[in-house]
């Protein structure tokens, strides 16, 4: 994958000088990416999908999730901050002061019109190439959540929920979660 740079590429120096408006900014392979601030279904649906990992992991002692805003640092070059991110006890990323470096174990975004394109291309090939193990997204318009494993380099669909429906995939196969709870 490569991002059209146009001669310049930023790194995550460059990131301290972005002005803190409620946009979020993030830098894919040295490219600038902005995107305004969430609406409230794409938050109604992050915080309580956030909360129950939250829950889960810490009753169970699997690791630590976080909401975004919450740089992702892969490289010096690509720096983004997915809507949730789950670092589990033995993972292979690194909790910083400032950051996570390094691939979490699993990351979901939620579509919204302004980043729908970008987390189902762009964020899906960075996050394969960086080997993040997992990888969920939710379509507040269509109601569904999706999980993806990444096998051979590639994310397959290993499980989908839709509507009212309960939903549960990995890395946390026993929690069911109701997704009539995310929609508002």
């Amino acid at each position: 994958m490569v991002a059209e740079t146009h001669g310049v590429v930023l790194t995550y120096d460059d990131l301290r000088w972005v002005p803190e408006d409620g946009s979020r900014y993030e830098i894919i392979e040295g490219a600038l990416h902005v995107t305004p601030a969430p609406g409230t279904a794409h938050q109604w649906a992050a915080t309580g999908l956030a909360s129950r990992l939250y829950v889960h992991t810490s009753d169970h002692g699997l690791g630590k999730v976080f909401s975004a805003p919450c740089d992702v640092k892969f490289d010096d070059t690509s720096i983004v901050q997915p809507d949730i991110v789950f670092v589990a006890q033995e993972g292979r990323a690194v909790i910083a002061a400032g950051q996570i470096e390094g691939p979490p174990d699993l990351i979901v975004e939620v579509l919204s019109p302004s980043t729908r394109q970008r987390d189902l291309r762009t964020k899906w090939q960075l996050y394969a190439a960086h080997e993040v193990p997992y990888y969920w997204y939710v379509d507040t318009d269509a109601r569904r959540i999706t999980a993806l494993v990444l096998r051979g380099g590639e994310y397959q669909v290993v499980a989908t929920a839709q509507g009212d429906a309960r939903f549960s995939a990995p890395p946390f196969p026993e929690l069911s979660i109701p997704l009539a709870t995310l929609w508002g």
